[in-house]
């Protein structure tokens, strides 16, 4: 059965988490094969110096570990959803998510660095978040993706700033990701999504600026 096959399957609620959680694991362990093919940037491959390949391998491992997050948000949030349609839209975004999560393994592989020491930590933390985020109410869980996205498809912006002119594939990678992003905020505004208080989206910003001071070193 193909990926897109697969995808079209109607699933339980525990055999779409199932599902959804043997892909992150495949997918850590970079084993997973995405649905999508990793974006390339049309043109002849530049060769990095040391300097830049060190700075684009510890920004690829931020995008690693922030799709190791999303993978558990969405998780999380697909697991105390009642609403089937909504369970779909977060396992449908998840799907996504796991792509990202392969392209920015397999980035650091072709630049010869590793994934972060702490995976497994940023995984549980995720996983937490998005339960209590999911337990708050469809809508505000809704509302949880919007603002997680918003900030994330910043954040991204950002690493295209930094990232190396020389290394167009990880910027082809990071663009692709910052439009997936993009959209999965809009579904889920479209989706009846309720705006998070202010304090709120500040204490998210705050975490997750220690996860990415954090994991560009561990």
């Amino acid at each position: 059965m193909t990926s897109v096959e697969h995808s079209r399957v109607q699933l339980s609620p525990t055999d779409g988490l199932i599902s959804s959680l043997d892909q992150t694991l495949r997918g850590l362990s970079g084993a997973y094969r995405p649905a999508r093919p990793i974006p390339r940037e049309q043109g002849a491959t530049v060769n990095l110096d040391a300097e830049q390949k060190a700075l684009s391998g510890a920004l690829m491992r931020v995008n690693h570990v922030g799709e190791i997050c999303a993978q558990a948000l969405y998780q999380a949030q697909s697991l105390v959803t009642r609403d089937a349609q909504l369970r779909e839209h977060f396992q449908h975004a998840a799907r996504d998510e796991a792509d990202h999560l392969a392209w920015t393994r397999q980035r650091l592989d072709e630049l010869g660095d590793r994934v972060s020491l702490l995976s497994p930590v940023w995984y549980a933390g995720a996983f937490g978040i998005g339960l209590i985020a999911g337990l708050a109410g469809d809508k505000r869980s809704l509302g949880f993706v919007v603002e997680t996205e918003r900030q994330v498809e910043a954040h991204l912006a950002g690493h295209l700033d930094r990232l190396p002119a020389a290394d167009l594939d990880s910027r082809a990678v990071v663009a692709q990701m910052q439009a997936d992003e993009a959209q999965h905020a809009q579904e889920a505004q479209d989706a009846g999504a309720t705006e998070l208080p202010a304090t709120v989206k500040r204490l998210m910003k705050l975490a997750a600026g220690v996860m990415t001071r954090t994991a560009h070193h561990i």
